[in-house]
Parts: structure tokens; sequence; C-alpha cells
């Protein structure tokens, strides 16, 4: 790792509470059921990843507009956007999502963004608590994998996030580190070999299609696997456990 590398690193880990929104935003408590059943996911791989980097955390900003809410920031000169609402029409699981041309599995949850961290917890030397700001401002890959559902469906689409690598670097994990455990807001949870969750194609994604993620879709943030089974790209992430 390079000089500049640590530093940013080290900047990131000192500047958590600074870079984060504390004002509220929107309070939700509702979920919606849509299956208890996983499909098995596989996901094709050999997509073109491009990594592009952003500079350290400074300031975050909470703006309102009209009836929508707006997120602006200074954090890295970060380009504001709209928070995505749930839709009025949920599909059944594994059924189409007209809206965004990919398919329903797990239970939609509703996250409020002005409280949402990302814990990085269990063996690591720097546990972190990653405000969605902090996750923008990191070194960005976008990839297009596609997402299969044996004997269901098959999704397409272009996602944009963190590198799971970075993150787990940052946090610096334990050299007798053998796994991680990634839980979602739903109750849902997935395992991964640190092997395999240190590979550089793998990040957590904040963006589908160069907008932030729909809410029936992980909104706001979901792992991207693109070389494993699909039912890893776990939605609603809000914890990484290293064991």
């Amino acid at each position: 790792m390079t000089i500049k590398s640590k530093l940013v690193l080290f900047l990131l880990h000192t500047l958590f509470v600074v870079g984060c929104a504390t004002q509220q935003i929107n309070t939700f408590n509702s979920t919606v059921n849509t299956g208890t059943e996983t499909p098995d996911l596989l996901s094709k791989t050999g997509a073109t990843a491009f990594v592009t980097t952003t500079s350290v955390p400074v300031m975050a900003t909470i703006v309102g507009k009209n009836s929508e809410t707006e997120i602006g920031s200074t954090l890295c000169n970060l380009t504001p956007f709209i928070i995505p609402t749930k839709p009025a029409i949920i599909p059944g699981y594994t059924q189409l999502d007209e809206s965004t041309g990919l398919h329903m599995t797990g239970t939609v949850q509703e996250i409020d963004l002005a409280s949402y961290r990302l814990m990085v917890t269990g063996m690591v030397d720097h546990p972190l608590n990653l405000c969605y700001d902090e996750l923008r401002c990191m070194p960005k890959i976008t990839a297009t994998p596609t997402l299969i559902c044996r004997g269901y469906f098959e999704d397409l689409a272009t996602w944009s996030g963190v590198p799971l690598k970075y993150i787990l670097e940052m946090a610096g994990v334990q050299s007798d580190a053998k796994m991680i455990t990634l839980f979602s807001a739903d109750g849902f949870k997935t395992f991964v070999s640190l092997k395999e969750a240190l590979r550089e194609n793998n990040f957590l994604a904040y963006e589908w299609e160069g907008k932030p993620l729909p809410i029936l879709h992980g909104f706001p943030l979901r792992a991207v696997f693109p070389s494993m089974s699909g039912n890893k790209w776990i939605k609603w992430l809000v914890e990484i456990r290293v064991e």
C-alpha cells in the first residue's frame, strides 16, 4: 500500500463523525414480506470493472426540496440526489419489478438514511461505523455482471460502489480471521470466506444504473459478488462481521 493510500485510510478512520449527517430525514418502520425461500442465485462473470477515486470526507449537509428529500454534501464534492421511495406496487417473490427490469427477492426495508450506518465488527483492529456519504467518498468501482436466479430469472444491470477489500483493509482484519458474515436489515445473513471476500471485483453497491439503489433492490447498500452465487448479493446491508 502506498503512503498516499495509508494517509487516506487514516484520515477516513479519524473523520467518521465529522462526515456523517445527523439531521433526521424520514423514519420508516414498515416492511413488506415478499417470500421466505431464497432461490439458487448465480452471477455470470467477465464484466469489465471501472475504478475511480474521490477525496477525503470533510462535512455533510442535508437540504430539503419541496415535498421530496434531497441529500446534498460538501463531502468530497458529492452530487445531491433524491432519496428513493417505496413504489405503490410491490412485486411478488422472484417476480419482475417493471420499474427497474429487475426481479424481486427479500423482505423490503425502508431505512432512515440519516441514522444509517454500515458497521464493520469482529476480528478487526479498527471497528468501523460508516455513514452513507462516507461510503460515497471512497474509491468507486462500476461493473455490469449478470445475476442469475437459476430456474427463475436472469438480471443484467450496472452497479457502482465501494470495493469490499478497501473497507476490510481500512478496518484492519486480524491475521487469524477466516470469514465474514454479512447482515441485512431484514434479518437475512450470509457467509463468505475471507479469501473470497478479498477479491478485487467484489464491492458494496450504493448505485444502480448511475442512480441510488431502488428501495426494492437494497437501498442504501447491497453487496455485489460477481464471481459468487447471487444469494451472497445481500440487500439492505447493515453489518459486516469478521470472524
